[in-house]
């Protein structure tokens, strides 16, 4: 069963929170990062079609775009307040490819795959085309979106854009060290200062 989506009122800030390639919005992952985003306003989750169907090869392109579309008109359905994109990995990358087609507040990527991992691929193209304003929260550990690749990608974008790094963070913003007490807190940390950049970013769009 999929997370319920919180509920604030009707004029909060609206997050479509899509997962990453390999867990749906069920994951732990995911759910620890609906509850803390439920701070900032209204969350829902959505799956694709392969996830629902229980395959573990995710869809062609146009195929998560068209069911991130549909997700995103059920969910902004008498919604009144701005709405933000968000996803981990893949489901950042659908999102932004989503914006160029669908009028939304802004996007929030958790790790963007700047690099295909299947061949080395830059996706660079959907950035630079990008019109949305656009928050990138990427970990110096990240061997999918090495941080001078990224750099060099936003000094040709014309979107309003920021970076938030995660020092020491991988592909989930998680840090290294164990799972010790001060692991834990260190991490606590980490992901509060997200969180906290992600509400700036929101206030500010």
């Amino acid at each position: 069963m999929a997370p319920s989506p919180s509920s604030p009122s009707s004029s909060s800030p609206l997050f479509l929170f899509a997962p990453g390639a390999g867990a749906p919005s069920t994951s732990p992952w995911m759910r620890a990062w609906a509850g803390r985003l439920g701070q900032l306003g209204r969350v829902v989750p959505l799956d694709y079609p392969y996830m629902k169907a229980g395959r573990r090869m995710p869809d062609r392109l146009p195929g998560l775009v068209a069911a991130h579309a549909a997700a995103l008109t059920e969910a902004r359905a008498g919604h009144q307040g701005p709405v933000f994109l968000i996803g981990k990995s893949m489901g950042s990358r659908v999102g932004c490819h989503l914006s160029l087609e669908a009028e939304v507040s802004g996007l929030i990527c958790l790790g963007y795959p700047l690099i295909a991992a299947s061949n080395g691929a830059v996706r660079d193209e959907v950035l630079v085309a990008l019109r949305t304003p656009a928050l990138f929260v990427q970990g110096t550990r990240d061997a999918l979106c090495p941080l001078d690749h990224l750099q060099r990608v936003h000094g040709r974008m014309t979107a309003r854009h920021e970076l938030h790094v995660v020092d020491g963070g991988d592909h989930s913003l998680e840090l290294a060290g164990g799972r010790g007490k001060s692991a834990r807190e260190a991490q606590e940390a980490s992901d509060q200062a997200v969180l906290g950049a992600i509400r700036r970013f929101v206030e500010s769009t």
